[in-house]
């Protein structure tokens, strides 16, 4: 038997993060658990109970391809500089490190260009085979389904090409050791029958299809269909939606409240769409935008020589409107003067261009919106009492997002898609620890800023890759909230710049480098382990790969 010896491991387990204080356990950007295996085997034999052995080997032999897809994207990540065969041992040292199966290489020979692959791997102390003789005893087949999904996943995404592996020896068939084998999928005499293990269950199709007739039938009975430019699913959102599609029945003017870049004019839109005016212009327009001057010309039109300049009669946007509906953003801007013109437009329908002695009838809409609190407005002497009275009837207030936090995935998927399709950029999503991290973060911009964050991760993330927390935070610190890392030893301590030994202290103190030299040796150390990978050395480091960036040009400078 040939010994093939696995790299270190060092930079695997630098990977893995126990956060106790957010409950949290992380693998890279990917969020992780510890699960009991006697959980795993109850659940193993339910489904089976359930769904029969079949239609259970499908899904775990699934559920474990995907994992080890995951894993693949990881490994081409993290040892992009290392051998083939280093690389590759990623899969077998992470299945290793999360616990599943010890696994010792037997046999590996490899080519990514013409897509050849031939492995051969014992299994010791495998899980699944455990927990499965457990429940159900000696068996006559294998047993080991989402290990060898994994196994076939992890080789399918690093090769680029689809390899089964199959368990040719398993303990639960009574066996000394599991053993599998791995080659494309056409070097198998019986590839047929084993590829539709891998493929999607005809069952659970079924299940889904009448699930989802189901959820239609639902929808056309409520009549709940929600607006496509509205996306979210929090309490505080749906009530502002519940409160907007009342609105859009009637003919009662909406006053918008919330914070800058909630959404006020998405809403807007959407109570426009959702009204009997939606064959109409939606016209929008920001009063802070305008000069004070300009305002009243703006929104009532202005005739010909009403001022130097006005060299022709135009329409305002109140004409424009008309028969449709009109977005009037930062409402509580306008000047006293044209707070009375719109009060009147609000009680008779009817306004007067500027320069011009004759009334207009307008069938608008209006909608407004405002950040400010215009009852204070009112008391310092800013806006007119009668207007806000007449604006207040109907006030609906969108909650910030930090206080929609449910809402940010569904967002950002939305985002992903319309950003990837604009950039032409084809991206496998944001990472576990990415999503975590704008869940935490309290964004001042609202989803106007969110948005702004998704695009520059889109345009920064390689194509075919994730978005992860560096192309999105590339101005914001990242708070390191990881209490403890794994040892060598398999235990759990503390990271280093938590607890960092006072002997350490006394010889780099004893050394008599600066604190600029001891920096840049730091720097030097760690892209020279990375092998010239940056985002490596960064990692190694805990810092970003923006911040690494930074540090190395000063120093360069210096």
């Amino acid at each position: 038997m040939t010994t093939i010896r696995y790299p270190e491991s060092n930079d695997l387990r630098n990977l893995v993060k126990f956060c106790e204080s957010d409950g949290t356990i992380w693998l890279g950007e990917s969020r992780m658990i510890l699960m009991h295996t006697a959980a795993l085997g109850t659940l193993r034999k339910e489904l089976v109970d359930s769904v029969g052995k079949e239609h259970t080997r499908r899904i775990l032999t699934r559920m474990g391809y995907a994992s080890g897809v995951r894993d693949a994207e990881l490994a081409k990540r993290i040892r992009a500089h290392q051998s083939l065969q280093d690389a590759f041992f990623t899969g077998p040292q992470l299945h290793m490190l999360e616990g599943v199966v010890r696994v010792t290489p037997v046999n590996l020979k490899m080519d990514i260009e013409t897509g050849h692959f031939q492995g051969e791997f014992l299994w010791e102390n495998s899980w699944e085979q455990d927990v499965h003789m457990k429940e159900f005893g000696r068996s006559p087949e294998p047993v080991c389904w989402s290990q060898i999904g994994y196994a076939s996943g992890y080789t399918s995404a690093f090769v680029g090409k689809f390899i089964l592996f199959k368990e040719v020896e398993c303990v639960a068939c009574g066996d000394n050791n599991c053993r599998i084998v791995g080659k494309p999928l056409e070097e198998w005499e019986d590839a047929e029958e084993h590829a539709t293990y891998f493929q999607s269950d005809p069952m659970l199709n079924h299940l889904l299809e009448l699930r989802t007739q189901v959820d239609y039938l639902r929808t056309t009975i409520t009549q709940n269909v929600q607006t496509p430019q509205l996306v979210g699913i929090s309490n505080g959102f749906k009530q502002a939606q519940e409160l907007v599609a009342k609105a859009s029945r009637t003919s009662v003017t909406v006053l918008l409240l919330g914070e800058t870049g909630v959404g006020k004019e998405r809403f807007a839109r959407a109570l426009h769409q959702d009204s009997s005016r939606r064959q109409g212009p939606f016209v929008a327009i920001n009063c802070a935008a305008l000069p004070h001057d300009l305002i009243e010309s703006e929104l009532f039109g202005v005739e010909k020589g009403a001022y130097t300049g006005a060299q022709s009669s135009r329409m305002g946007k109140f004409e424009r409107a008309d028969g449709g509906t009109l977005f009037l953003d930062e409402i509580g801007e306008l000047p006293l003067a044209a707070q009375a013109k719109l009060l009147r437009v609000l009680q008779e329908g009817e306004i007067e261009r500027l320069g011009d002695d004759r009334t207009r009838k307008v069938n608008v809409r209006l909608v407004a919106a405002t950040n400010v609190d215009l009852a204070a407005a009112v008391k310092e002497g800013r806006f007119r009492s009668d207007l806000f009275y007449r604006l207040n009837v109907y006030p609906v207030t969108i909650p910030p997002l930090r206080e929609r936090v449910a809402d940010i995935p569904p967002l950002v998927e939305a985002m992903l898609g319309r950003f990837s399709s604009l950039h032409e950029k084809r991206l496998l999503g944001v990472t576990d620890k990415t999503l975590q991290a704008m869940k935490g973060y309290p964004w001042p911009g609202n989803v106007r800023e969110l948005e702004n964050m998704i695009e520059r991760g889109v345009i920064l993330a390689p194509q075919g890759g994730w978005i992860e927390l560096e192309h999105l935070f590339t101005h914001v610190s990242e708070a390191k909230s990881w209490e403890s890392a794994i040892s060598a030893s398999g235990s759990l301590e503390q990271e280093k710049d938590q607890k960092c030994s006072s002997g350490l202290l006394d010889s780099i103190i004893a050394s008599g480098l600066s604190l600029e030299q001891l920096e840049e040796a730091l720097l030097t150390e760690a892209v020279k382990r990375a092998a010239g990978n940056l985002a490596g050395a960064a990692r190694i480091l805990g810092i970003t790969r923006p911040q690494l960036q930074y540090r190395l040009k000063r120093n360069t400078h210096d």
